[in-house]
């Protein structure tokens, strides 16, 4: 991916087994993403976060992490998450789009 706009982004990519980084990104920076790895990017500025994404395969498959558990039994995610009930009602069911606005 490659990042276009000023700086106060944040970027995660997790794995399995509890594996995660979390990056600070700014304006010009590229990074690297391995397949099968998760990840996101969060705009924490106040400005609009612009960046390209380019894959290596001709076939493109986008799974939101948010709806995968919202549609895992509840008991489970809050188990290995050790998250509250107020966080499990706010997950949503339905894929959130991204789209210019």
């Amino acid at each position: 991916m490659f990042i276009d706009t000023i700086p106060a982004q944040h970027a995660g990519v997790f794995a399995g087994q509890g594996q995660a980084r979390t990056f600070d990104l700014q304006a010009g920076d590229v990074g690297y993403v391995p397949v099968a790895m998760g990840h996101y990017l969060e705009n924490t500025g106040s400005n609009t976060l612009r960046f390209l994404e380019t894959f290596k395969s001709d076939r493109f498959v986008d799974f939101s992490l948010d709806t995968w558990m919202a549609a895992t039994p509840p008991e489970l995610v809050q188990a290995h998450l050790n998250l509250d009930p107020q966080v499990m009602n706010r997950l949503r069911k339905t894929k959130a789009l991204v789209v210019p606005e």
